[in-house]
């Protein structure tokens, strides 16, 4: 049993680093579908992560769950939402790796995680730690820097971590697994997307089949590049510790910054290297906290019961039964912040 286990721990570490880093390489890709424009690819994607994933639902057959959500109006509302948000993300995406704005890009997923948390203060009234309060005081003092930087916000970065947070929060709210919820997002994204491809070819203005069958595969390739990541993010979620995905989801924007600066050539100067600092900074604080938090809730069950904590080899003596302060003292953690377990770029 333990080597099966450890062997399961292997398996979705593997499935882990490869979602995140095929997330994390993904500017490589979009160039390649140029002459087409931001809008058609994004288009594209739509139309053909919808025909990957039905496919892979018929294969599987995993269909239950569409029948139960076309019953639940409120939560159809919500992938609609989540559509809708995914959508922008996508296009914002799209178009800044295609316009020679990867470091950006990338800095938009690093802040994301403080942006989740926030929303979680502001929307879910959760309550933060004083680590999380000072990782967001940094974080907003990183975006402060990087504007008087630039002139202006970072609105790419802003606009691709709000709506992943918010796609997050609406998915939290949905609970459909991440290959179904990616089915219902697409086909509500379908007609729209295949209108505008239709429009397009009638104008034409369409790349696709006009460009060769090397560029027509690229595009409905897009659905792959789409759906294979989270398949493997969905491997690694049901085999491995929250807390080591949650280690891992840096993978994909540190690839990304490192493409930016290293491949694409994107400059760097004082302010942007500043506030990337300051956000690297907000983030280790996170890390901290987080990892600090749940070594302490391991320690609670095995502390109650008598058992050695961990890194320790002395029992400790079971708290009263009357005592309902938290062990250690001193100490009352509340909620953590939204978990947004649908990483996608």
């Amino acid at each position: 049993m333990a080597a099966r286990s450890r062997s399961d721990a292997r398996v979705g570490l593997l499935n882990g680093f490869a979602a995140y880093g095929m997330w994390g390489l993904v500017p490589l890709f979009w160039p390649l579908l140029k002459p087409a424009g931001a809008a058609e690819i994004l288009a594209h994607r739509m139309v053909w992560s919808l025909a990957f994933v039905a496919v892979s639902l018929i294969v599987v057959r995993r269909w239950a769950w569409a029948g139960e959500l076309l019953r639940q109006p409120r939560r159809l509302a919500l992938v609609t939402v989540a559509a809708a948000v995914i959508t922008v993300n996508w296009g914002v995406y799209i178009w800044a790796v295609n316009s020679g704005h990867v470091v950006e890009a990338s800095l938009g997923y690093f802040i994301n995680p403080l942006v989740t948390i926030a929303m979680g203060v502001l929307i879910l009234k959760e309550r933060l730690r004083p680590a999380q309060w000072a990782a967001v005081g940094v974080g907003l003092a990183a975006v402060v820097v990087l504007s008087v930087g630039h002139g202006r916000p970072p609105w790419i970065s802003l606009c691709l971590a709000f709506s992943f947070a918010t796609y997050g929060l609406v998915k939290k709210k949905v609970n459909l697994g991440g290959v179904e919820s990616l089915a219902a997002e697409t086909a509500i994204q379908f007609l729209p997307a295949l209108g505008y491809l239709l429009w397009l070819s009638a104008h034409g203005d369409a790349t696709f089949g006009s460009r060769g069958a090397g560029h027509a595969a690229l595009l409905a390739s897009t659905g792959v590049v789409t759906a294979v990541p989270l398949v493997c993010f969905g491997a690694a979620a049901i085999r491995v510790p929250l807390s080591t995905l949650g280690l891992l989801q840096y993978l994909a924007p540190v690839f990304q910054f490192g493409l930016g600066i290293l491949y694409f050539h994107e400059a760097m100067p004082a302010e942007r290297w500043a506030g990337f600092a300051l956000v690297w900074l907000a983030l280790t604080l996170l890390t901290w906290d987080a990892l600090r938090t749940a070594h302490r809730r391991a320690a609670r069950p095995r502390l109650a019961a008598g058992l050695p904590g961990p890194g320790t080899g002395t029992p400790r003596a079971p708290r009263p039964a009357a005592s309902t302060g938290p062990v250690g003292g001193g100490d009352t953690d509340g909620p953590g912040p939204v978990a947004n377990r649908d990483v996608q770029v």
